[in-house]
């Protein structure tokens, strides 16, 4: 480690034993939290010429993105832009594909380390925060100890500036910087989607009885059942959105290990599920589960359904609890998610086709081996929220409001997980019911602010929080995808790389500089960014012949469909000099598009080939895919295009993006 161990010096003695403090020479840049987020900032400071250090409570990078979440939340990966794309790519790479957004978790693990190897940053691993020293508002230092407990080195890190990248945003609390836990009001921003919700995703049909016996509220309530009343909807509270594990299993019998009753295991926990498979009429496990499948026979299995992986109501008092409390919720988790399993599969009462069906699956061999073939990482969906330099909103999601200092964008749905579980009359009749679940999308992606993720300047001066930024519970719900917090992380340390050359504070940072470098050198190497000609470019895309707009599952804002089978779309590609180029098309996901034309013109000659669309190949939760076109020699003595057409068919082609990659020589890591 380049810059460790400056001095060490014996410290205070606790319980008999001397502690030792190891002091940590200046470093520009400290990061908190090896997740997706912590190792895109370390590179990305490093890339800069920063000396950087990576503090990881735990004992692996990567957070969610190696912890099971390999069937990643997009949304739009019009939204994806530098490293965090880099690494997508990667994983394309690594799957013989341009770019790839599903994934085995032990395969972005390894990709996160090589990211951290590649750019020679040290990490300290297993240290978890315990002091934070500031001079007004300024970080001078902090102090962590060994997250197994207390006692032992301690370690002292002294840096010009701090990007909190936890889940939990220890670090910016710690500071003394604002935050909130919870649901705001809808009054509060002008909001409707906030606050307490009861909508119909993950719900319970009508009619499930919440009580042990049924019919006698005497007997008391099932397990999981809050016995508090709903609030008015729309009102502010205290809950946080349900957590879980995203569960990665195979069926690959070769690689397969059974799951078996775990220690605790308590099957009266699931009577309230035994009742919704009896009254929904349940006969798969995918009605539970919702298992998306990954590459070598594995899945990433997410919540589904009203009784599933999330552990409704226990996500409440995360994120203000100590650290060995948070150890005590994770484990609770962890046996509540390995429990649900095994009930699934062995529990006489349950269903015997969904017994079998759950008994193909098992614990793979070759992931997370040092920790029992279980995902370390549990789904903090949401912890601590900043209240920062400026709050994102619904009103932003949905393109009502923009920001000019984006550095990043979002384009999800806003998304969350319920809350709480409790007790309602309907029609005279006592039942039980989630509440929390929201799901609305259909807005196209949209910028986040750079002051989002700074503090008030009065609370704190050399910080950036990419992770637990400032936003609306139900803004961060859109914001709140792994891919976005990588490409907020990059951001935050190119912005910290600026404040510490130019010696100013982070609120005083160049934003249309910032911008600049984010745009012009997207991967931080120097290489040539990528060319992308999206059909909203009105200045590089011509069409003859009628066309129709369509804003849903496109690449960006929109795409277009052809009326007419006559019809053309005509990129212009704005290359400069003559270099090579690999030329790719978006082909989104559609049912009914038929064969069509594709003639590319290098500036002096034309080449046409037949795009058979309907044996592309869709992966992941995603509206399409860049399908390769060819590697062209790109002049400019007349302009090169690239031109689609209908070939004669039925004239339902869409056009949507075209993409140039300059040809060069691999990249790093």
């Amino acid at each position: 480690m380049r810059f460790l161990l400056l001095n060490i010096f014996l410290g205070l003695t606790i319980a008999g034993e001397a502690r030792k403090t190891v002091k940590i020479s200046q470093v520009d840049i400290c990061v908190y939290g090896g997740t997706s987020a912590g190792v895109i900032a370390a590179y990305s400071a490093a890339k800069l010429g920063k000396t950087v250090l990576l503090i990881e409570p735990g004992n692996r990078l990567g957070g969610l993105t190696s912890g099971g979440l390999g069937y990643t939340d997009i949304g739009n990966k019009y939204a994806i832009s530098g490293i965090a794309l880099d690494f997508y790519r990667k994983i394309g790479m690594h799957y013989g594909r341009f770019e790839q957004w599903i994934f085995e978790p032990s395969v972005a693990e390894r990709l996160f380390q090589a990211y951290i190897r590649t750019a020679q940053v040290d990490v300290v691993y297993n240290y978890r925060l315990k002091t934070v020293y500031k001079n007004n508002s300024t970080i001078k230092g902090i102090e962590v100890e060994p997250a197994a407990g207390p006692y032992g080195t301690t370690i002292r890190c002294e840096a010009s500036m701090f990007i909190d990248c936890t889940y939990e945003g220890d670090l910016m609390a710690k500071a003394g910087v604002s935050y909130r836990v919870g649901r705001e009001g809808n009054a509060e921003y002008n909001e409707t989607y906030n606050g307490v919700q009861m909508m119909n995703g993950h719900q319970f049909p009508d009619g499930v009885d919440p009580y042990k016996k049924p019919g006698d509220a005497s007997s008391g309530l099932l397990w999981g059942i809050s016995n508090e009343s709903m609030a008015p909807v729309g009102s502010s509270d205290g809950k946080v959105q349900a957590y879980n594990f995203r569960i990665c299993l195979t069926n690959d019998p070769a690689n397969r290990i059974a799951v078996t009753r775990p220690a605790g295991y308590d099957a009266t926990r699931f009577e309230l599920l035994l009742r919704y498979i009896q009254k929904a009429g349940i006969s798969s496990i995918k009605s539970v589960l919702k298992l998306d499948l990954m590459p070598n026979h594995k899945t990433d299995i997410n919540n589904n359904g009203p009784f599933s992986t999330d552990m409704i109501g226990a996500a409440n008092r995360y994120a203000e609890a100590g650290f060995e409390e948070r150890k005590r919720i994770i484990k609770e988790l962890e046996l509540y998610n390995k429990s649900l399993l095994y009930f699934l599969g062995n529990d006489q009462r349950v269903p015997e086709v969904m017994r079998r069906q759950m008994r193909e699956w098992g614990y793979p061999k070759d992931e997370y081996l040092q920790n029992d073939h279980w995902s370390p990482q549990p789904y903090i969906r949401e912890s601590r929220r900043m209240v920062g330099a400026y709050v994102m909103t619904q009103h932003h999601c949905e393109g009502r409001e923009a920001v000019p200092d984006g550095v990043g964008m979002a384009a999800y749905t806003m998304d969350s997980h319920n809350c709480q579980r409790i007790v309602i009359e309907k029609n005279g009749i006592k039942m039980v019911k989630n509440e929390g679940n929201v799901e609305i999308g259909g807005f196209a992606p949209y910028p986040i602010a750079y002051r989002s993720i700074t503090p008030q300047k009065k609370e704190c001066t050399n910080l950036l929080v990419p992770v637990c930024l400032s936003a609306t519970h139900i803004a961060y719900g859109s914001i709140r995808m792994e891919p976005v917090f990588m490409v907020l992380a990059q951001s935050a340390a190119v912005a910290a790389s600026m404040a510490v050359d130019q010696k100013k504070c982070v609120q005083e940072v160049d934003i249309k500089a910032l911008q600049q470098k984010l745009k012009e050198d997207p991967l931080l190497d120097g290489s040539a960014p990528d060319i992308v000609v999206d059909d909203a470019e009105k200045a590089l895309v011509q069409f003859t012949g009628e066309w129709k707009k369509l804003t849903r599952r496109s690449y960006g804002p929109s795409m277009m469909q052809a009326a007419t089978p006559l019809a053309t779309a005509k990129f212009i590609l704005p290359v400069t000099g003559n270099n090579p180029y690999d030329i790719y098309l978006y082909v989104p996901k559609t049912d009914s598009m038929p064969a069509m034309n594709v003639t590319v013109s290098n500036g002096y000659e034309e080449k046409s080939a037949i795009l058979q669309v309907a044996t592309l190949k869709v992966l992941g939760q995603t509206s399409g895919e860049w399908h390769f076109i060819g590697t062209y020699e790109l002049g400019t003595g007349n302009r090169p295009y690239l031109q689609l057409s209908a070939n004669g068919g039925n004239g339902k082609i869409i056009a949507d993006a075209v993409l140039l990659r300059k040809k060069h020589p691999p990249r790093d890591p």
